[in-house]
């Protein structure tokens, strides 16, 4: 009797033995990805199948990235094991090794994940882009260039990286990047088709309108005013329908490519300063256009709050 089958005999039942030992190891990825599930079979039946998937779609994008097809693998190179802990144990512990002895041997991986209803994703993640280097190009890399990586084969994950240097650049932070940059990644859009919290807001950080040098304020004194102020000055003073005649083009560009809620706001709000500059209709007009567009920026920023929380 083996020491495995010692340990599985002095805890388990005998129809748990059978059970584990039947457990079927699921390989993804030509071979590249092997998940064994040392757990009961209700734990197996919920994690092996997202694990496996989780692991190869992560290597499959590393592939990808390189515009390469996946190599074929007679013997895995990432095996991951999932235990049977049913507490918070997040950890992901990692054993280096190399399959045969000599220089120029393949160099595997395999990942216990102790907990796997627990398990850390982010770290699970990186830690399967480092087996990925090791397995397929013989590389051994650090987190920093791991992160670089997916970071390039994955958009979502770019994104996620980039819309946090924004948000802490914005609050003061230092950031690997200067101004002129940060500033061009503010205007990007990071996923196209989607708008974040973040996006949302920056666009209604714009919603002002500002004259064409600050020596000349609008009527002499006001620097920046408001759309709905804008409404009101705008026999005062002339250059407002200027500049919202300027600013109008400008809007659509502000919101566009990231969804369809914020490109509804940013029509209605390119409408409104069009009829604005053009001085054709009324006040209580533009105050109904105003409104139109202002209740589809609410709306653009509540879907995201709920997508957030989701």
């Amino acid at each position: 009797m083996t020491i495995l089958a010692a340990v599985l005999a002095a805890t388990l039942t005998r129809a748990e033995i059978i059970d584990r030992f039947r457990a079927v190891p699921l390989t993804k990825v030509k071979g590249l990805v092997q998940v064994i599930a040392d757990c009961p079979s209700d734990m197996r039946s919920e994690y092996q199948s997202p694990v496996a998937n989780f692991v190869a779609d992560v290597c499959n994008r590393l592939y990808a990235a390189e515009r390469r097809q996946p190599d074929v693998f007679k013997e895995p190179g990432i095996i991951v094991y999932l235990g049977d802990v049913r507490t918070n144990d997040a950890s992901v512990v990692v054993r280096p090794a190399t399959r045969g002895k000599g220089e120029g041997s393949p160099l595997i991986t395999r990942l216990f994940l102790p907990a796997p209803g627990y398990t850390d994703v982010a770290r699970l993640r990186v830690e399967t882009v480092r087996a990925f280097f090791r397995a397929v190009k013989g590389e051994d890399i650090d987190d920093a260039r791991a992160l670089e990586a997916i970071r390039a084969a994955d958009p979502e994950l770019k994104a996620d990286y980039e819309y946090d240097m924004i948000d802490r650049w914005l609050n003061g932070e230092s950031v690997d990047r200067d101004d002129e940059e940060m500033l061009k990644l503010c205007r990007s859009v990071l996923v196209p088709g989607v708008a974040r919290e973040s996006d949302v807001l920056r666009f209604g950080s714009r919603l002002r309108l500002y004259p064409e040098t600050y020596d000349r304020p609008f009527c002499g004194k006001y620097h920046s005013c408001s759309f709905k102020e804008a409404i009101a000055l705008r026999e005062v003073d002339p250059r407002i329908r200027l500049v919202a005649y300027l600013k109008a083009p400008q809007v659509v560009l502000y919101g566009g490519g990231r969804g369809e809620s914020l490109n509804a706001a940013a029509e209605a709000y390119s409408k409104f300063l069009l009829e604005l500059a053009s001085n054709r209709i009324s006040e209580e007009e533009l105050k109904n256009l105003l409104e139109d567009a202002d209740i589809k920026f609410n709306i653009a920023l509540e879907e995201c709050r709920v997508k957030r929380a989701e």
